[in-house]
């Protein structure tokens, strides 16, 4: 190979994987959110079940 076009494969594919592992970490970072949104809203939901609960008298 020449020398030439192995400098435009070390430039080039930095240049080209840069913006896809961007935005791969931007979706995992929001799929983390929901799940974490997701988790904090069952809590809340199971907490406000129990707070009912013990407020009713059987």
């Amino acid at each position: 190979m020449e020398w030439y076009v192995i400098l435009i494969l070390v430039l080039g594919i930095p240049v080209i994987l840069f913006p896809a592992a961007y935005v791969w970490y931007l979706n995992v970072g929001g799929i983390y959110a929901a799940i974490k949104e997701a988790r904090a809203k069952k809590a809340a939901r199971k907490e406000e079940i129990k707070g009912v609960a013990d407020e009713r008298p059987v």
